[in-house]
């Protein structure tokens, strides 16, 4: 009964929850991107680059708008007063949280890799910034299955 009644919202709600998926959706994209573009460079630096800058410019502004919608329909449903929360948005503020710190340390590697390419170096760092892409991308496909399946 209680997957019945979380199927109905009122209209109000529907432009958090849509700011909520299309971050989600956005940042997932600009991580993928990233994480495939170093992954295929073998050395092309405008590869390397290409995969930083989709992080930066793609996968940032897609963590920023999941949180903030994922923020707006926490208090619009008001899971603030509710003292046992169900597992899956335990799930999804534990990935959206330590993602964001995942993602803030990659772009800090990945920017010095990206200024040391310059000098003919950086591809070491952007590799690390390529594993945490996958590690993030791994963690983010367990928050999707959280999300929609709703275990508890």
């Amino acid at each position: 009964m209680t997957s019945l009644l979380a199927t109905i919202r009122p209209d109000s709600w529907n432009i958090a929850l849509f700011l909520h998926i299309l971050g989600a959706m956005i940042l997932v994209g600009g991580v993928l991107t990233c994480a495939a573009m170093i992954g295929f460079a073998r050395g092309d630096v405008r590869l390397l680059r290409f995969g930083y800058w989709s992080l930066l410019v793609v996968a940032l502004p897609g963590w920023i708008l999941m949180r903030i919608g994922a923020q707006w329909i926490y208090s619009k449903e008001g899971w603030e007063d509710v003292s046992d929360t169900p597992t899956w948005l335990g799930i999804g503020y534990v990935t959206a949280e330590g993602g964001g710190l995942v993602l803030l340390v990659s772009l800090i590697v990945g920017g010095i890799g990206v200024r040391r390419l310059r000098d003919g170096r950086g591809a070491g760092l952007l590799r690390a910034t390529m594993i945490l892409s996958v590690v993030l991308l791994a963690a983010y496909i367990a928050t999707v299955w959280a999300m929609a399946g709703k275990p508890d």
